[in-house]
């Protein structure tokens, strides 16, 4: 499973010289990532509600980013999400920011299940949504 999602740069997104600040990609690829379920018919406050089943979440459990270009202020970057592989109890994410057909991040990311504090399965059907079988 994969998804898109635009995000326009915006002058709060930017240091003092209009380059996006590092930690604003971040906050991109989040949104990313919870497009990619909203795609899927979860919403985040519907899973931590219980309302997708189970009250669950996921936590970003480690990220490795390379930065390959900047981009700057007014931009209109895409966000791709792709799931790479769906564990029982997590899920490794591959992540782009484009400019255009331009390549300016790319970020491998494990995503953890917990409930109540704890490591948990991803629900069967979660799971299966986002491509990873039973």
């Amino acid at each position: 499973m994969s998804g898109r999602f635009e995000v326009r740069v915006y002058y709060e997104d930017t240091d003092f010289s209009g380059v996006v600040y590092h930690a604003s990609y971040l906050r991109f690829m989040e949104r990313g990532r919870t497009e990619l379920l909203r795609a899927l018919g979860l919403s985040q406050g519907e899973i931590m509600a219980g309302k997708a089943g189970e009250v669950f979440g996921f936590a970003v459990r480690a990220m490795s980013v390379e930065f390959l270009k900047p981009a700057r202020m007014d931009d209109l970057l895409t966000i791709e999400t792709r799931a790479d592989a769906i564990g029982g109890a997590s899920m490794d994410l591959d992540q782009r920011v484009l400019r255009g057909d331009e390549v300016l991040i790319t970020a491998k990311v494990r995503i953890a299940c917990v409930a109540n504090g704890k490591p948990a399965r991803i629900p069967k059907a979660v799971r299966e949504a986002l491509g990873g079988g039973a």
